[in-house]
């Protein structure tokens, strides 16, 4: 497995974690809880912005990386 296809299996994995957080906040009872969910998720979403950004210069850097 390339570093590219690697990096893209990590984002999808963070993705679901992501969406797992807010599914979680949603269905929360208390207020701290759905707050501390709500947080994770949102820290995990900057993540994945940043791993996204990653992911483009190795598509730019190795072309053949690119629709992995």
């Amino acid at each position: 497995m390339t570093v590219a296809a690697k990096v893209k299996t990590c984002l999808a994995s963070l993705r679901s974690a992501q969406a797992g957080l807010e599914q979680f906040s949603v269905e929360s009872q208390t207020q701290d809880a759905k707050k501390v969910f709500s947080e994770a998720a949102q820290t995990v979403l900057e993540i994945i912005e940043q791993v996204e950004r990653r992911v483009g210069e190795l598509e730019r850097e190795e072309p053949e990386y690119k629709g992995f």
